[in-house]
């Protein structure tokens, strides 16, 4: 783990102080945890793992197609 430094407004240190009271934790923990939680909210999308999972028209194992599959599904509501 490597340390860096990092200048925050007076408000946001006197927030991080009194949520890591709170908390019962440091504020390195706290740090840590909003970078982990913005750099996963920015990952980009893999848009190749998802393609394909539902074909628009029907094969020889999906019984229907998604848009049929999903009226179907709408329509008991």
């Amino acid at each position: 783990m490597r340390r860096i430094r990092v200048d925050l407004p007076e408000e946001q240190i006197e927030d991080l102080e009194r949520l890591s009271e709170e908390r019962r934790t440091s504020l390195s923990v706290l740090v840590r945890e909003a970078v982990t939680g913005y750099l996963a909210a920015r990952q980009p999308i893999d848009r190749d793992a998802a393609f394909g999972l539902w074909r628009s028209e029907p094969t020889g194992d999906l019984p229907e197609d998604g848009l049929d599959y999903q009226r179907r599904l709408r329509s008991e509501w």
